[in-house]
């Protein structure tokens, strides 16, 4: 199907272009959210009648993204989930906890701005892409920890699922010796 885009589309195109699309995409994401409209000769003389309100309009929603961006660029978020000796979450940290996060500080972001392909499983510091504007993107950082002391720990750079901090080992002091009794293996047994 043909549609004319009435913003910019990531992956897609720019604004008043005509673009070939599979029929699904438009009827169930770009005409609904009036991202587009079908391409025939009625909707092509009404874009260029509606062009100069829609690119005003498009400019107003990319400078107020970009505002919002630069009030979040480089924040931290600390997000506290129970997670195992190893740093493995028994949960998960997923796109809506994550707008839901960062719109508890004040900021209003939806689950569909944040970009994240797979759920964070593991504790640690994690950078994520929130897309405010399909023109403006923003990183922030998540610091995943068990408690509010692991997270400002680790915000210092220190290490949470070492061995050194798990156990106070120090992890290139470990030898295999020191596990096992080189006494009680077969002979034709190496360590």
């Amino acid at each position: 199907m043909q549609v004319i885009l009435l913003e910019r589309v990531n992956k897609l195109g720019q604004m008043g272009e005509t673009v070939k699309v599979k029929d699904g995409y438009a009827r169930n994401y770009l005409l609904p959210l009036g991202k587009a409209l079908r391409a025939n000769e009625a909707n092509k003389k009404r874009y260029e009648t509606e062009r100069v309100q829609l690119e005003a309009r498009n400019l107003e929603r990319k400078s107020e993204a970009q505002k919002i961006a630069d009030k979040l660029e480089g924040k931290s978020f600390i997000v506290v989930r129970s997670a195992g000796e190893t740093g493995q979450m028994y949960g998960s940290v997923a796109a809506r906890d994550i707008a839901d996060i960062v719109s508890a500080e004040g900021f209003s972001i939806g689950r569909n701005q944040v970009d994240l392909n797979t759920p964070i499983k593991m504790i640690g510091l994690h950078s994520v892409v929130l897309h405010l504007h399909a023109e403006v993107t923003v990183t922030i950082e998540l610091n995943v920890a068990r408690s509010a002391d692991e997270a400002a720990r680790q915000a210092k750079g220190e290490s949470l699922t070492s061995a050194d901090a798990i156990y106070g080992v120090d992890e290139d002091a470990l030898k295999p010796e020191d596990f096992f009794d080189a006494s009680q293996m077969d002979d034709g047994e190496e360590m």
